[in-house]
């Protein structure tokens, strides 16, 4: 774990960084960046929603092809579905070299980028959504990162990866090597198979089995979707242990007997079958093939959601 007493910021000073992209880490990278005295431009495609939004930071906004031919270090932040493209459509711009940057591994770890050999590769992956990369690198804290090399052309990529980590706040909390690999695989485990799927998905399941055996949704709700962020908070402060030891003795015991019977070899097997999925890069193709078909998938998905039994008491609890 590096901290900031570990790095040098030189290999950073006196650079401009290109940001492709300014959703949610583009725009929090950018800000950390410029507030910690690096040079930073944005480059947007024709038409960008963003380009207001740029402006009203007062950070400057190039095409593509300009954030490419000026850059030192070129931070594709772009949604992994189109970085593909932009890279093909920058590369003939960028300087032999040039540090090309990522914060996901997915298109280096899948081959759907393949650098020029004269460019650094390198990823600073903030553990976390730039929303809060933002807050707390302005209330003086920082979020744990993941630093990587793939391809050294220069022999500095790796004082670079970490000085850029540095300036976007990582350093505070702390910076973890790793490699594309492992951050890809393991990032898009938890997305599917942890965090973001699977607990919503048990959250829904517990909301719906509490209503069809006759309780209020307004209480289901409360007792299986609201109590999460509680959770969450003491999992953060105190950890699993910790958690489980503040809570009353009631919900522990239930916790020990319970959670067994749910999370058993079945569920472990099924894990297992995602990051085969994962590993495979079977993923990795079912998210380009979503893309080219401009997301039905997904728009699904979320007008479903949007109208869905927990959703609606949601709406009435916060009205």
């Amino acid at each position: 774990m590096l901290r900031d007493a570990d790095i040098d910021p030189a290999p950073l000073s006196g650079k401009t960084v290109s940001i492709i992209g300014f959703g949610n880490q583009g725009r929090a990278q950018a800000l950390n960046l410029r507030d910690s005295g690096v040079a930073v431009q944005i480059g947007l495609r024709p038409g960008s929603l963003h380009a207001d939004s740029v402006r009203a930071e007062q950070l400057p906004v190039l095409t593509l092809a300009d954030a490419g031919r000026t850059a030192d270090v070129l931070m594709l932040l772009a949604p992994d579905e189109h970085l593909p493209a932009i890279y093909a459509s920058i590369e003939p711009q960028l300087r032999p070299g040039t540090a090309l940057g990522f914060s996901h591994g997915l298109a280096i770890h899948f081959g759907q980028i393949s650098p020029r050999a004269d460019l650094d590769v390198l990823m600073v992956a903030p553990k976390g959504p730039g929303s809060a990369l933002r807050t707390l690198y302005q209330s003086g804290k920082g979020m744990v990162g993941l630093a990587a090399v793939a391809q050294d052309a220069t022999g500095g990529a790796w004082p670079l990866a970490l000085a850029y980590a540095q300036a976007i706040g990582c350093g505070r909390a702390g910076i973890i090597r790793s490699t594309f690999e492992e951050e890809c695989v393991a990032d898009l485990f938890n997305e599917q198979a942890v965090v973001w799927g699977a607990v919503p998905a048990i959250l829904e399941a517990g909301f719906e089995t509490l209503v069809a055996s006759g309780v209020q949704p307004e209480v289901a709700y409360l007792e299986c979707v609201s109590e999460l962020k509680l959770l969450a908070d003491l999992i953060e402060t105190r950890g699993l242990a910790g958690m489980r030891e503040a809570i009353s003795n009631t919900a522990e015991l239930g916790a020990h007997l319970g959670g067994p019977k749910l999370v058993d070899e079945h569920v472990r097997g099924a894990m297992r079958a995602v990051l085969t999925e994962i590993q495979e890069g079977r993923f990795a193709e079912a998210l380009r093939r979503e893309a080219d078909a401009n997301y039905p998938e997904l728009q699904q998905a979320r007008a479903t959601s949007r109208v869905s039994a927990v959703e609606l008491v949601r709406q009435r609890l916060k009205s």
